[in-house]
This record gives C-alpha cells, sequence and structure tokens, in this order.
C-alpha cells in the first residue's frame, strides 16, 4: 500500500508509474485519495479543536463549584452536552473518512521501479539472460503428463476422484523425487542462509491483506467461510506475516527465512491444453525465500536473490532464462519482478518456475514492518521474495528433459535424495 505522503508529495511520479502499468482512472484515483485525505485533516482538526474546548469548560465548571457559582457551572454544562453531541458525529465521520481513504489505498498497486519496461502483457517482457543447452530428445519422446502415466509415477485420474481436477497423486518415486526437490531446495537455501520456518498453511483475513492478496486476488483463494481463514496461495504470505506489527532493530538485518509449503490456488479460467498435466495445478509444492532489508540494500539483495535461483537451475542441469516483467505483467504489491522460467523440450515451450521480487516499503506499510534509523527514528523496511524453486513445472522439464530410451535420468545432485538415479 502506497503512502499517502509519498502520494502526495510524488504525485507525477506515481501517475508516470501507474501508466506504465496501464492502471485505469489513476488520475481521478489519486486525486480521490488527496481529497480524502484533506477530509481526514479537517475533520481530526475540528475534532481536535471541540475536545480542546471541552476539556477547557470541564475545568471552568469544576472551578464555578468550588467557587459556590453553581447556576454559572450548570450554563456550561449544558453547552459541554452538545459539544458532546457536536464530537460524536465528529468521531463517526472520521472513522468513516479513514475507511474511505483505506479502501481506495488498497485498489492501487505499487508504483514500479524505473527500469521496469512498458507493455501491456507477458509479450512485452524483456529477456535479460538465457543459460544452458536444450536438449535433443530421441525419437517418441513424450510429454510428462504422458511420463508419468508410462512410469505410474503420478496420477492425475486419482486425484480427480479423490477431490477434482488439479489435485495430483504423487506415486513412488513420483513422490520421492517431490521430496527429494523440497529438501535439496532447502538445504540449498539453508547453505545460503537463510533460516527455515514452517509456517501455518492457513492464514487470517488480515495476513492476506497485509502481503497484498486481499483485497486484490480474493478470487484466486481457497476460503473456510465459517472460521474466516484462507488457504495460503504461496508460503511469502504466512513467512512475510510473521513480522507484521514488528519494530525490528538494526543488527537484526537482513532477515532471511526460507519455507516449504503447499499452495492452493482457484486459477479461475484456466482451462486448455496450455494447463495440461503439471502446468498449472490448484496444489502444488513450493520451496520460498523471504527477506526483508533495509531500503538501502534492498535491489543489492535482490541481485543476491537472482543468483542463489540461478545456482539452482544450474545444479539441476536445466536450461533456463530470466526475464524482467513490463508493467503490464508486474504483481500488484511488487516494484520489480524477475520470472524464470525452464524449458520445457517435449513441449517446446518456455514454463515459469520463479519469480523474485522486491516490494520496497509497499507491504511494509501494510504489515506496519518498520526499523529504527541511525537517527532513532522509525521508516519502512523493505520486503523481497523469491520462489526456490515452485515444484510442479521444476519437476515437468526435469522428467521431459532428462528422458531417455530406458527411462529417466535423475541430476546428479539430487540422487543423494532420491536414493535412485533413474527412474525406469
Amino acid at each position: 500500500m502506497l503512502q499517502v505522503h509519498y502520494i502526495k508529495d510524488n504525485k507525477e511520479t506515481v501517475l508516470a508509474g501507474l501508466a506504465k502499468r496501464n492502471f485505469k482512472n489513476a488520475e481521478s484515483t489519486i486525486d480521490a485519495v488527496l481529497k480524502a485525505d484533506e477530509d481526514r485533516k479537517s475533520t481530526q482538526a475540528a475534532l481536535d479543536a471541540i475536545l480542546a474546548e471541552s476539556n477547557k469548560i470541564s475545568k471552568e465548571i469544576g472551578i464555578l463549584f468550588k467557587s459556590g457559582e453553581p447556576q454559572k457551572a450548570n450554563v456550561l454544562k449544558e453547552k459541554t452536552g452538545a459539544l458532546k453531541e457536536e464530537s460524536k458525529q465528529l468521531t463517526d465521520k472520521l472513522a468513516a473518512v479513514n475507511v474511505s481513504l483505506q479502501d481506495l489505498l488498497y485498489t492501487i498497486p505499487n508504483v514500479p521501479n524505473v527500469i521496469v519496461p512498458a507493455g501491456t502483457s507477458e509479450e512485452d517482457n524483456e529477456t535479460v539472460f538465457e543459460e544452458g543447452v536444450i536438449p535433443e530428445l530421441h525419437e517418441g519422446a513424450l510429454p510428462h503428463w504422458e511420463l508419468v502415466k508410462k512410469y505410474d509415477i503420478i496420477d492425475f485420474e486419482l486425484g480427480n476422484k479423490i477431490t477434482a481436477a488439479g489435485f495430483p497423486v504423487y506415486k513412488g518415486k513420483g513422490a520421492r523425487l517431490q521430496r527429494a526437490l523440497i529438501n535439496y531446495f532447502l538445504d540449498k537455501n539453508s547453505e545460503a542462509g537463510y533460516q527455515e520456518v514452517q509456517p501455518p498453511y492457513l492464514v487470517n483475513e488480515a495476513s492476506g491483506i497485509a502481503t497484498g492478496q486481499l483485497p486484490d486476488k480474493e478470487g484466486q483463494m481457497y476460503h473456510d467461510a465459517k472460521d474466516d481463514l484462507y488457504l495460503i496461495p504461496t508460503g511469502e504470505v504466512p513467512v512475510t506475516n510473521i513480522y507484521r506489527d514488528v519494530i525490528l532493530k538494526g543488527e537484526e538485518f537482513p532477515v532471511l527465512n526460507t519455507a516449504y509449503s503447499p499452495c492452493f490456488r482457484r486459477e479461475a479460467g484456466s482451462y486448455g491444453a496450455h494447463v495440461r498435466g503439471l502446468n498449472r495445478l490448484h496444489q502444488f509444492d513450493k520451496v520460498e525465500i523471504v527477506r526483508i532489508e533495509k531500503p538501502e540494500n534492498s535491489y543489492k539483495a535482490l541481485d543476491g536473490m537472482v543468483a542463489h535461483v540461478q545456482e539452482l537451475l544450474r545444479e539441476l542441469g536445466l536450461p533456463y532464462r530470466i526475464l524482467k516483467l513490463c508493467g503490464g505483467d508486474l504483481g500488484f504489491t511488487s516494484a520489480l519482478t524477475y520470472d524464470f522460467e525452464a524449458y520445457s523440450t517435449s513441449q517446446g515451450k518456455w514454463l515459469e518456475i520463479s519469480s523474485v521480487s522486491n516490494f520496497e516499503t509497499f507491504q511494509a506499510n501494510r504489515l506496519k514492518l518498520r526499523y529504527k534509523n541511525e537517527e532513532g527514528k522509525k521508516q519502512l523496511a523493505h520486503t523481497l521474495n523469491g520462489s526456490a524453486l515452485a515444484l510442479p513445472r521444476v519437476l515437468a522439464s526435469l522428467l521431459e528433459n532428462n528422458q531417455t530410451p530406458e527411462g529417466i535420468k535423475i541430476p546428479e545432485v539430487l540422487v543423494p535424495y532420491t536414493g535412485f538415479d533413474m527412474i525406469n
């Protein structure tokens, strides 16, 4: 959530950033925010004046009673009754103005970093790096949804029977490979200095609002109406909320956490061949990295997170590319995002496997996540997160790219985790 004072002091910058995002009605929304803020200030000032006058009269009443002048005191008491009613009206008005202002701010996405390219869709994203050799597969090579049937390692039909489409069942070596990837990612993240945490998989509304999933992505989240809890769409939500309403000390920076979690997304409107198999699921596993940084260090930290994900993909032997997302494809809360895509040889296309983002103060403002700077003043921290990594499409690419006539080779780095080097 943008800060009102930032919007007021940087109106043209905010409007230019929202234009890069193709945000509709930007100017009228910003003007409505500034007007609501002026209403808030004038209402607060009027309320403060009435409360001050009421306090002053109360003291005078006490003096008059002590001085033996009850008639004058009673006249003033009638006036305090009128002031009390007026203050109640102003208090109600102030509460309504604050809600209106907050609701307006919730609709405004983050301002993109200046290096974010303009664009309207994923077609306008910039490829900034590409690495790895796309393997040449043998004749008769299969897409992963056929491979998993052939080797009986993932069962989509069984998942559909138990739950619904998009909830696969991993079996045998498929389940062990899934667990191996999770443990490998967690170990690598821990080696890089991230503390492993195991968060809850359901969160309350306040947690969803704090990291920006609510109200923006409410339709994509599974909601338990009885307890008013949401299944998490990513481990970013509970892990970042560990620091909601926290004031960090300078020596606590940087804060680095990693977590494995299942993730749940409705993915409304996702149908067709492009979402077949593991390409898009309603439940999937992901290992997340989350950082909290001082503002002056956050973009250096973002570069470090990108380099860390690159190392994971190199060790897995996957050809990959890095995209800088354009304004039209940038997530609601992000100031800058790099997407990683692995190449699926059997499908002949790139599959998104990670997003690494800097949210600057956008989430921290909602979280009320602050720290004391060198002058002892409280200021907002920067939050960052990245997938390291999301499993379904990593697994799809590994299965397809490493298939041979004899079976599917397991990357050397995973063999100590799986206990086998071939699926056959």
